[in-house]
């Protein structure tokens, strides 16, 4: 158990009696080996071995010194009453010992402050004046104890006035010493609140980094790691211990651009700001917005703070917004192109129609007109898909297995032209039916559009999955366990709160910088289609709240993954 102040001030004022009663002894036994004819100091000897004694005692009395805070007052007492002991088989008034009460004063300012030291200078000044007052009542030399031998005593005033200026000493030294022992409390109790108040204010101060929502970390002037918050932790899915004293172009994957802008001193600018891609150890590639500044003290400049932020999905929402934007402006102008192409296209359509069947057409002329009707027909079915986009379809909403639509979506996609020996088609689906408020055509829409799109970008061959799973949320789930529970379920059971769409190829991938613009209007990159696909499917899953992610890489696939949400807007 750890001593308490008390405990600890007491064990050391035990040591120190015992260091000095040794040292009294040992000064003893020297004076007799060295005067043989000197006073005989058996008394003395036997005031010693006392002192061990009463030591042994208070050493197996300090575990209960808290307990029993009295025992401090009895050892000082002791203490002076023993060196009144000393002083009296010594010579008394001619005592070379008087200044042994010091000793115990000084140890009441330790242990009770001035209050105690004063009362032990009283007390030791009370103690002296008596005994030299009982040394002279005793009447002349070599009276009682006070004298081996034969000694004269000095003059009454020489007594008096040794007795004043040794009180006065005592008293002096007690107020001094309380006085001393009072700062030094004081001093202790105002060093240990600030200590408090630095170390409740570097955990505040740590609580606040460590509750950003911002990576932080701090380098010195050449770019090593100094700190790292909790933050930074969570982004990055590094430790702290493992990465402060590296360097941080290798902690953050800096590009070179900015790792040479930091060891230029930022150019001389006060901050700089970077975007950039890091590769996460979980192999997750995100987009990280990052800040560095000067880290400025009244010395000049340390090194650097850096603040980041994962911006992964501040950047997708941006590019849906931008491509929200361009699709609305496009929305626009499809109404007043509809009737202003497809009018005029349907006339000359139906004219070449009836001039190929009513005139005489040699082989070259024939193919000529088949190649207008064709390219008529062609332009005609994208000018209708830029409708299906642009323009609001009605839509029949109704309750609707995605399992089935799925399932036979798959079967035409294995019957249409698209599909050759060479590819796959594989669907993964869970046993149970997949209730969703949808219209089945816009669903179909989905799944063929995006098909097709990982068909064509499997033109050497592989596999296409197409899956399907519902997202219940709680209610839902608390719905369906009532419905099971009571009667028994049909086709109007409680649907998902959404449905999930996967549509995964082994195709050519889509590489990182096209992704922003794969959903814009014929942003096609096939030889075959309008470029219309991805847009269209954008706008029906915006109908339905949902969101699509599409994770790529170049050679190895696509996968689209699609959530839909229960409504339309």
């Amino acid at each position: 158990m750890a001593f308490s102040e008390r405990r600890r001030r007491l064990a050391w004022l035990i040591a120190g009696r015992a260091v000095i009663t040794t040292l009294l002894l040992g000064s003893g036994v020297l004076i007799q080996l060295a005067s043989p004819g000197a006073p005989p100091i058996n008394a003395f000897y036997s005031l010693i071995g006392l002192t061990y004694f009463f030591t042994a005692l208070y050493a197996l009395a300090l575990k209960r010194a808290d307990r029993w805070p009295w025992l401090a007052d009895v050892q000082l007492t002791v203490d002076a009453v023993v060196v009144s002991g000393i002083i009296v088989v010594t010579g008394g008034v001619t005592s070379y010992f008087s200044l042994l009460y010091v000793l115990p004063i000084i140890a009441a300012s330790s242990l009770m402050r001035r209050r105690g030291a004063l009362t032990v200078a009283i007390l030791s000044s009370l103690l002296y004046a008596g005994l030299v007052l009982v040394q002279y009542q005793g009447g002349g030399e070599g009276a009682g104890p006070f004298v081996a031998t034969g000694q004269a005593l000095p003059p009454g005033r020489v007594a008096l006035y040794l007795v004043g200026i040794n009180a006065l000493a005592f008293l002096a030294v007690g107020a001094l010493s309380g006085s001393l022992a009072e700062r030094l409390r004081r001093a202790g109790v105002s060093l240990e609140s600030a200590s408090t108040e630095i170390a409740n204010l570097q955990a505040f101060n740590q609580d606040i980094i460590d509750s950003l929502t911002s990576g932080l970390l701090t380098t010195d002037i050449n770019g090593l790691v100094l700190s790292f918050n909790h933050a930074a932790e969570t982004i990055t899915g590094l430790e702290a211990d493992a990465v402060v004293g590296h360097d941080v172009g290798e902690v953050l994957q800096l590009p070179e651009d900015v790792r040479r802008l930091i060891a230029r001193d930022l150019d001389g600018a006060r901050s700089r700001r970077s975007d950039f891609l890091y590769p996460a150890p979980t192999g997750r590639t995100i987009e990280i917005g990052m800040a560095a500044a000067h880290l400025l003290t009244p010395g000049g400049k340390l090194g650097f703070v850096i603040t980041f932020q994962d911006i992964t999905d501040v950047k997708r929402l941006e590019r849906d917004a931008r491509v929200k934007q361009r699709l609305a402006v496009v929305g626009e102008m499809a109404a007043g192109m509809a009737h202003e192409i497809r009018n005029p296209l349907a006339s000359m359509a139906g004219s070449i129609q009836v001039l190929r069947e009513e005139l005489t057409l040699n082989d070259e002329q024939a193919q000529l007109m088949d190649i207008v009707l064709r390219e008529s027909k062609r332009l005609n079915d994208t000018i209708r898909s830029f409708l299906s986009y642009a323009r609001p379809q009605r839509s029949a909403v109704e309750r609707l297995d995605l399992v089935k639509t799925v399932t036979d979506t798959a079967m035409l996609l294995r019957n249409s032209p698209e599909v050759q020996a060479i590819h796959t088609i594989d669907v993964e689906a869970p046993d149970d039916p997949v209730w969703f408020d949808a219209d089945e055509g816009q669903v179909r829409q989905i799944l063929w559009n995006l098909a097709t799109n990982g068909l064509r970008a499997m033109p050497s061959g592989g596999r296409l999955r197409l899956a399907v799973m519902a997202e219940p949320d709680a209610a839902s789930t608390a719905a369906l366990d009532g419905v099971r529970e009571g009667a028994a379920a049909s086709d109007s059971a409680v649907p998902p709160a959404g449905a999930i769409l996967e549509v995964q190829d082994e195709g050519v991938g889509i590489p990182p910088e096209e992704l922003d613009g794969i959903f814009q209007p014929f942003h096609g990159t096939f030889a075959r289609g309008s470029g219309l696909g991805l847009a269209i499917v954008h706008r029906i899953v915006s109908d339905y709240h949902g969101e699509i992610q599409i994770t790529s890489s170049v050679g190895k696939g696509t996968t689209v993954r699609v959530r839909l949400g229960q409504g339309q807007s």
